[in-house]
């Protein structure tokens, strides 16, 4: 046998194992690194001195990669050389495994004497010779004083090193000498080899396990390397985020810290962990974490990086574990992703639970720590066995009958499949985002899909649900390209329909209407054997080319005549539409136009028409002060929608609800509906028109809360096409507010131009916008009576025409005050009369206020009196606190003094109010409160509406303990 060198082993020597990347892996001990292994240091102190008397014995010290077992080695041989014994030192390495005795020869170099050259023979008797020799030269060594021999990470040594160190611990009882001995000790998925300790007597051995340091130790030593104190505002929790992350070990804590950016001076909390490696300074952090597993094991690892595969957070979270049955479930689907045996998965799971890199969650599942813990388990993990762990887990999934958005979180992370269930998945899955209000999650399985190979009509149905949804939340650069692919893709006429209605309304809304009427051109060119589809076309273009005059003129000119000689060229929804043209323009009676409608909601319905003509007679009955009917046909049209589909019909029937909810004043309604303002950047959904907006402007006039109208006035961005209707009707919403501020100049001069654009556009009625009368309340206020009559005596012919009272009774009010005088009593009288029997309150109070006002000048002081306190009390029941203010102003004038109720609180309740109210909060539904107070089902939601107002609740399930809490302060 050839001599080793004899040069004594340190820390520093060449090929010595240390972490990748970790310079402060083989540092020596320090007082932050033997925290909490005082144990360990006293049980090594006891035997070596046991060993210095005469009697030897092996401590073992096992313990989890990272948990310190290094440094109390370290630690233990500085305190025996202190104390006069003679100290070998080894650490194992893989590189061991192929040099029998290479870890023991490390050991015991310095005390072999020269050999004979490597004799001949059986490699038995060689192990022997080889063993007996190292036997005889720690004998010789113990000869001359107590001997401490140290071996670090025996479970790396070779095997005959291996088993001449349990057969030496047999021996040790009658030596100087005392063996501590490092090993790796915590629960792999691949079983290890027998310990060290296995099959010795706990008379030689004693062991002890280094467990990971508990929260105290471990924040002291994230306090002592970062600075911060324990008093520091928001140190207690940045502490205990780098203990979760570093999960109580010793090895990952220092990695992190060493990871984290320099500590201020002035003593501040730095900054937040990140939940990604790629933000750390050096990437310590990850490369120990690296280290952790390579030490653990391929199977080992594998498991842990599915695992984390498992807990990362997908769309919507729907790749996280919440889907996932119970633990044992868990347990499987992290060994199918791993290949690994699901017995051995469900024992480590809980043992990493106890060394604190896993935590359980509320079902009970192991959840890494930490999000950055996780994200550098995953570094190290190539790309293609992550999609393959990945496609394994979708497809466990899928056969056990998990949520199928649970197997489509798993699908978004994998290549193409290129099978018909992953297709499948993907696509139910963005349907059940949808149906639950999640378009960011839909958007992704769809795009997902779009990997897997599509058959042509497919593939354009799937472009035009993704290319709809991105554009609906502000990403029309990219829903815009993908809607013009669908509509060329070959399809059945309905998908080809639907994917030109959806890029003609994408362009419409951005201006474009021809190039949106051109699409549906090109498409009724391309199938000219579908008279059908025909007739769809030109009714979409109608609606459509709304944005722009000169379209809307070309295309009505083309329903006009073609209704006249071939009226089944036009369908029900394109003569609806003529309906509704000429409703627009004075040219036909409210009644005369209902008729129509109802008699072509009568005819058979064409399933692609149906959603033009149920919009087109909802907006009909809406002006017709059918309010009821309208709401009962604007809530069939939305259930026949698919909202994840652009469709010019969705946003006329959301219009459509906004103006009857306006046209009944119900103010929190139409506050509640509209979305955020339209943004330049699309971060915020597109969920309310710009005419939603409008509405919501007057609506928070008429409560009293001008800065907010105006805040929202200013944020809204206005369509880009300088012809829309939406324009015409915002311009009309700022006009009330410029009135509302006393700016009656200013609000004039949006009310006329209001007026110009809707003129231009045939809409000459006072069903759409009635701003002759708002333009006559302004000149009035401006001195200008004679402008006034001819204003709104315009509009009282018109409304004459239509003959709703709505529209007439107001036009008569506006007629009565700038009349004057007996005719003008008479006038407000009769908008009094005409608008008493309905269910539009909010023009009902400005008559009454009009005609209080008139009966005061009249030196009817007394019927005055009763004329406006009828007033503030609708007003008051309405929420309307702008006309309240009007009415109680009016009173005064007229000498009148009326006490200040509350205004909120259960205090400012009317018996009415309180007693519907007190049985909502019973739990009763509105019908049967209803019938209960023999009541109109709309009288009571009036009267919740306002009491939720005043009572300061959103919520029918607040009600009691709101009402509690009132009486309890009384």
């Amino acid at each position: 046998m050839s001599r080793i060198p004899e040069t004594p082993w340190s820390p520093d020597a060449p090929g010595t194992p240390r972490a990748p990347g970790l310079p402060w892996a083989t540092a020596p001990a320090d007082e932050g690194r033997l925290r909490e292994r005082q144990e360990a240091l006293a049980l090594v102190a006891t035997e070596a001195a046991r060993a210095r008397s005469g009697s030897g014995r092996l401590v073992l010290l096992r313990g989890a990669t990272g948990s310190g077992r290094t440094a109390v080695l370290e630690a233990v041989t500085e305190d025996a050389a202190a104390r006069g014994m003679h100290v070998l030192r080894a650490r194992c390495s893989p590189q061991d495994a192929t040099t029998p005795f290479g870890s023991v020869l490390k050991l015991l170099n310095s005390a072999l004497e020269p050999t004979d050259p490597r004799p001949v023979g059986r490699v038995a008797s060689y192990d022997r010779l080889v063993g007996e020799r190292l036997w005889r030269g720690l004998r010789s060594c113990a000869a001359r004083g107590p001997v401490l021999l140290a071996v670090d990470d025996a479970h790396l040594a070779d095997r005959p090193s291996h088993r001449w160190l349990a057969e030496t611990a047999l021996r040790l009882d009658r030596l100087p000498v005392l063996l501590v001995v490092t090993e790796r000790g915590q629960y792999d998925i691949d079983p290890p080899s027998a310990g060290l300790a296995h099959g010795l007597s706990p008379a030689l051995v004693r062991t002890l396990t280094l467990g990971p340091l508990g929260a105290a130790s471990a924040a002291g030593l994230v306090r002592a390397a970062s600075g911060v104190a324990p008093g520091v505002a928001g140190g207690q929790e940045w502490v205990a985020d780098c203990v979760r992350a570093g999960a109580g070990n010793p090895l990952l804590l220092r990695a992190l810290l060493d990871d984290l950016p320099a500590r201020e001076e002035d003593g501040t909390v730095p900054p937040p962990l990140p939940d990604s490696c790629a933000a750390l300074a050096s990437g310590a952090f990850p490369a120990a974490v690296s280290w952790w597993l390579e030490n653990a094991g391929r199977t080992t690892a594998d498991v842990a990086r599915a695992l984390a595969a498992v807990d990362l957070d997908g769309p919507g979270g729907v790749a996280g574990p919440a889907p996932y049955g119970g633990v044992e479930e868990y347990a499987e689907l992290v060994a199918a992703m791993a290949g690994a045996d699901p017995a051995r998965v469900a024992g480590w799971l809980t043992a990493t639970v106890r060394l604190g890199l896993l935590r359980r969650d509320r079902e009970g599942r192991p959840r890494y720590a930490h999000p950055l813990l996780r994200d550098a388990v995953l570094s190290g993990w190539s790309s293609a066995g992550r999609r393959a762990a990945h496609r394994v887990a979708a497809e466990a999934l899928l056969g056990r009958g998990e949520p199928v958005e649970a197997v489509a979180g798993h699908l978004v992370r994998t290549g193409a499949v290129g099978e018909e269930w992953a297709t499948g998945a993907l696509l139910d899955a963005a349907a059940h985002a949808i149906g639950g209000g999640r378009p960011e999650d839909a958007m992704a399985f769809l795009r997902r899909a779009l990997d897997e190979p599509l058959a042509p009509q497919r593939r354009a149905s799937v472009l035009t649900e993704l290319g709809s949804l991105e554009y609906a939340t502000g990403r029309s650069s990219a829903g815009i390209p993908r809607l013009s692919e669908a509509a060329r893709l070959p399809g059945g006429p309905g998908d080809r329909l639907r994917a030109a209605l959806a890029l003609g309304t994408a362009l419409a809304e951005r201006g474009q209407a021809r190039a949106a009427v051109d699409v549906l051109r090109d498409l009724d060119e391309q199938l000219p054997d579908h008279p059908g589809l025909t007739r769809m076309t030109r009714t979409a273009s109608a609606f459509l080319s709304e944005h722009d005059q000169q379209v809307r003129s070309e295309v009505y000119r083309w329903l006009r005549s073609t209704a006249g000689h071939s009226p089944g060229l036009v369908g029900a929804a394109g003569r609806a539409l003529l309906i509704r043209y000429e409703a627009t323009a004075g040219l036909t009676s409210a009644d005369a136009a209902m008729r129509g409608i109802r008699a072509l909601l009568e005819e058979p319905a064409d399933a692609l028409a149906e959603p033009f003509l149920l919009g087109t007679a909802a907006a009909v009955a809406q002006w017709a002060d059918e309010l009821d009917e309208a709401e009962w046909l604007v809530r069939r049209g939305l259930a026949g929608q698919r909202g994840s589909l652009l469709h010019p019909m969705h946003t006329m029937l959301l219009n459509t609800r906004a103006d009857i909810a306006a046209a009944r004043g119900a103010y929190a309604q139409v506050l509640a509906d509209p979305g955020p303002p339209h943004s330049d950047t699309g971060a915020a959904r597109r969920t309310g028109s710009v005419n939603e907006q409008a509405h919501a402007v007057v609506a928070l006039v008429e409560t009293g809360r001008l800065d907010q109208a105006l805040s929202l006035a200013d944020s809204v961005r206005l369509p880009d096409s300088p012809d829309s209707w939406e324009l015409n009707r915002f311009l009309y919403a700022r006009g009330v507010l410029r009135a509302a501020y006393g700016d009656p100049a200013g609000a004039l001069h949006l009310f006329l131009e209001s007026g110009r654009r809707q003129s231009a556009r045939d809409v000459v009625s006072p069903v759409v916008t009635p701003w002759r009368s708002a333009a006559a309340e302004c000149q009035l206020a401006l001195g200008r009576q004679r402008e006034a009559l001819v204003l709104v005596e315009e509009e009282a012919r018109l409304a004459a025409v239509w003959g709703t009272p709505r529209v007439t009774g107001r036009a008569l009010r506006v007629l009565g005050v700038a009349t004057g005088g007996r005719r003008g009593l008479e006038l407000t009288g009769q908008a009094v009369e005409m608008l008493r029997g309905t269910s539009v309150d909010s023009e009902l109070i400005p008559a009454l206020i009009a005609r209080g006002r008139q009966l005061i000048a009249a030196g009817q002081r007394s019927r005055a009196r009763d004329t406006l306190r009828e007033a503030a009390e609708r007003a008051e029941v309405l929420g309307a606190v702008r006309m309240r203010t009007a009415a109680e102003h009016a009173l005064r004038e007229g000498g009148a003094r009326r006490a200040e109720s509350a205004r909120t609180g259960s205090g400012s309740l009317t018996a009415s109010e309180r007693r519907i109210a007190a049985l909502a909060a019973e739990g009763r539904t509105n019908a049967e409160i209803s019938a209960l107070l023999h009541l109109a089902r709309r009288t009571v939601e009036t009267h919740l509406t306002s009491a939720y107002r005043k009572l300061g609740i959103r919520r029918r399930t607040e009600l009691a303990s709101a009402l509690a809490g009132d009486t309890g302060q009384r």
